[in-house]
């Protein structure tokens, strides 16, 4: 069966995540994405990841993460024929995503208005720190930035560290899949009216959308957010608990989960214990709580504890590292990660992670691993009409 966006074109004009991540969604769900980058140099995160092989051969571990499925063409948007070509293209695309400062665009003459004299019907995707307007719209922005000024970095750690910054670049995924959510909600209403749209993605609100009960707490409750580390502010025993061996995330938030953790461990005083006793008063006493169950949680291992904790309905999982989790037999059943036996400049078999669901047709997958820089320009250019001897002479002007 046909691929959720299989037909639709997408021109990616995005470097290091936040738009990268936003089309290689775009691509696992089917659509021909092409990567529209800057002859000789290309996305930035082509230099960037852990081995600096790949980094020297412009395929460094940032790029490949997030650009399987994708074509790489090259062309110089500041060359009259660079550009004349770019606008061929469009004419062609159903989306256009770009993650530039607001203005660049426009200033290279191809922003959204002038795009859509070419091609009325475009959904154009602007993904920036702040968003378009605003007294921030000029400054430049990188994850760790907005992680700062959302109040991501408040709420994060213990009160003794905090502020801290989350341990991945969580804000510019949020970016990247508002973004892609939000192209393909405006594609769907184009295949039913017609009609293109502009999108203008903030890193900074998609964000605060994503942190949910923090920001509602204050909206709503005036309750000011603080960082509680490992601990759950709305529920007790619900937090990262210290175990014989390892450390053993709980989630005991309903008060028969209480009940049945107490008599697992071998505590069942403690549902009686007035400290305890209910939702609120546990919440109150969550540290002295915590202790005694730790001392009860000792006798085992959290591998040990976590299946049968989970066999009778209280929520348990081990803390894990990555490569712990990666190599979990949950992930490894599910097939959620996709791996290329080859793949341009890389010297061994490569792996990335698929979309995180599946589908009942056929789960989605990028078809292709991530493209050489330029790899499919000639080809790319001969399906616009474009003659052997015109690349030829686009190649010599620099023009690509």
């Amino acid at each position: 069966m046909a691929q959720l966006l299989e037909g639709v074109r997408v021109l990616d004009l995005t470097n290091v995540l936040a738009g990268p991540f936003c089309c290689y969604q775009l691509a696992v769900l089917g659509a021909e994405v092409i990567k529209v980058e800057t002859p000789g140099s290309g996305d930035l995160a082509r230099q960037l990841g852990a081995d600096a092989d790949l980094n020297e051969q412009r395929m460094g571990a940032s790029f490949l993460a997030q650009n399987a499925g994708k074509r790489s063409v090259t062309l110089n948007l500041k060359h009259p024929r660079g550009k004349e070509a770019f606008l061929r293209l469009v004419a062609t695309a159903d989306a256009l995503v770009e993650n530039f400062r607001p203005g660049v665009m426009d200033r290279l003459g191809l922003g959204y208005a002038a795009l859509t004299e070419i091609r009325p019907d475009l959904v154009y995707c602007a993904i920036s720190g702040f968003g378009q307007d605003g007294p921030l719209a000029a400054n430049p922005a990188y994850d760790q930035i907005i992680q700062g000024l959302s109040g991501v970095m408040s709420v994060t750690g213990s009160p003794h560290t905090a502020p801290l910054r989350v341990g991945y670049p969580v804000c510019d995924t949020m970016g990247g899949i508002t973004a892609a959510f939000a192209v393909a909600a405006a594609l769907f209403r184009r295949a039913r009216t017609g009609a293109g749209e502009f999108i203008d993605v903030s890193m900074l609100e998609a964000t605060l959308v994503a942190m949910g009960w923090a920001v509602s707490n204050w909206l709503i409750a005036g309750v000011r957010p603080t960082p509680m580390g490992n601990e759950n502010v709305s529920a007790a025993p619900s937090g990262a608990f210290r175990t014989g061996r390892g450390l053993l995330n709980i989630a005991a938030n309903k008060q028969e989960q209480f009940e049945a953790l107490c008599r697992l461990v071998g505590r069942t005083e403690l549902i009686a214990d007035l400290r305890f006793v209910g939702r609120e008063e546990r919440k109150l006493n969550r540290y002295e709580l915590k202790t005694e169950l730790e001392l009860a949680l000792a006798q085992k291992s959290a591998a040990e504890w976590a299946p049968e904790l989970n066999a009778h309905g209280v929520p348990a999982g081990a803390v894990l590292s990555v490569p712990e989790v990666l190599e979990h037999p949950q992930v490894i059943e599910r097939g959620l990660i996709k791996r290329f036996q080859r793949a341009p400049g890389v010297d061994r078999e490569l792996s990335v992670v698929r979309a995180g669901f599946r589908l009942g047709h056929g789960d989605p997958a990028p078809a292709s691993p991530p493209p050489a820089l330029g790899a499919d320009t000639e080809r790319v250019l001969g399906e616009l009409g474009y003659a052997a001897d015109d690349i030829a002479a686009l190649r010599r002007e620099h023009a690509i």
